[in-house]
């Protein structure tokens, strides 16, 4: 087989200050082609197979957002959009590395690319679980969750949990955490649409409430009644300020993630700041680069979990879109219109 000469990329054009623009004479993003490099030493050149499509990625070519304020560089326009990817190795000058290996990098929203091979992770085969699970259940989005619930939110059987966005990739990962692996006593799903709550509940929550539906408030009241000790943030935006009414007197709120604010110049603010400060409740941020120096142990209890099946670890928990290279910006709009459950994924045909 003849090794690709050129690749085409998704470049940052035009930095949103609300929803990516797809087309026009301003678009967000614009595809392109570009040259591959040659290969150096102790360097992989990949083929992209799956991409893993994440809220943060919007952050990241904000044109609202100081950059020193963000956790990561931000995209610079005339750059390739950032991604995880799962990717096959077509060639390498690494003694780690053969063609044929599937390996977890950085690569981006890029056809073919070349990577130091330090930059790459090999991928190990677990008997039943796909591949792509490492862009999910088992990579950055676990890692992400359980962390979160029991580093952030430092929650024990007692407890009783709210988990907003519990049908995406994090949220459906913290669902399953804290009731099948740390034995909570309550767990409370919020996520949108009849079909999804069912999935929820599927996995673990004791009850999964609709926020789309009209009597989402008094069903949230009804679900906390005592109020509860942790909240998951993954959402913002009113279901966090309502969220503050529910937390019991020093009540723990991990803050994972705000996709409710992300393509909106003018947020929603918080209007019941004043229970944070009369029920003494904890509010913590966190970012999963904080723990990548215990990335190995949290992924092997995850795995664990996944073999004894208190970890739900299949298709069930993903939604894979087929499409060509040209599809990838569409797919990846898909997060912000809620139209995946659990972790989305980009297969490139």
């Amino acid at each position: 087989m003849s090794l690709p000469t050129t690749t085409r990329q998704w470049i940052l054009t035009n930095k949103p200050t609300d929803l990516p623009v797809l087309s026009g004479s301003s678009p967000t993003f614009t595809l392109q082609t570009h040259s591959v490099p040659s290969l150096k030493s102790n360097q992989v050149l990949l083929k992209t197979l799956f991409l893993s499509n994440d809220p943060a990625q919007r952050g990241f070519i904000s044109a609202n957002v100081d950059p020193e304020r963000l956790y990561a560089p931000p995209v610079p326009v005339g750059s390739p959009m950032v991604a995880r990817c799962l990717c096959e190795v077509l060639k390498s000058t690494d003694d780690e590395f053969k063609e044929g290996d599937k390996v977890l990098a950085s690569l981006g929203w890029t056809e073919y690319g070349i990577l130091p091979a330090s930059a790459c992770q090999k991928i190990q085969d677990i008997e039943g679980v796909g591949i792509t699970q490492y862009l999910g259940a088992l990579g950055m989005t676990g890692l992400t969750a359980f962390y979160g619930i029991t580093e952030i939110a430092r929650v024990g059987k007692d407890d009783a949990v709210v988990v907003s966005g519990a049908a995406g990739a994090t949220g459906s990962m913290v669902v399953q955490i804290a009731k099948n692996m740390l034995g909570c006593k309550k767990v409370v799903g919020i996520a949108g649409g009849a079909d999804k709550c069912k999935w929820v509940e599927s996995i673990g929550a004791d009850v999964c409430l609709d926020y789309k539906a009209p009597g989402f408030k008094e069903d949230l009241i009804k679900a906390t009644d005592g109020f509860v000790e942790v909240y998951f943030d993954n959402v913002g935006g009113e279901i966090l300020d309502l969220m503050l009414t529910r937390m019991k007197r020093h009540g723990r709120i991990a803050a994972c993630g705000a996709i409710a604010e992300y393509n909106k110049s003018d947020g929603h603010g918080i209007k019941n700041w004043f229970e944070i400060i009369s029920n003494r409740i904890e509010i913590k941020g966190f970012i999963i680069f904080d723990y990548m120096a215990k990335a190995k142990e949290g992924t092997e209890e995850l795995v664990k979990a996944t073999k004894e099946g208190k970890i739900k670890v299949d298709s069930s928990n993903e939604t894979v879109v087929e499409t060509g290279f040209e599809g990838v910006v569409e797919t990846w709009m898909k997060l912000f219109e809620g139209g995946n459950k659990g972790k989305l994924l980009t297969k490139i045909k």
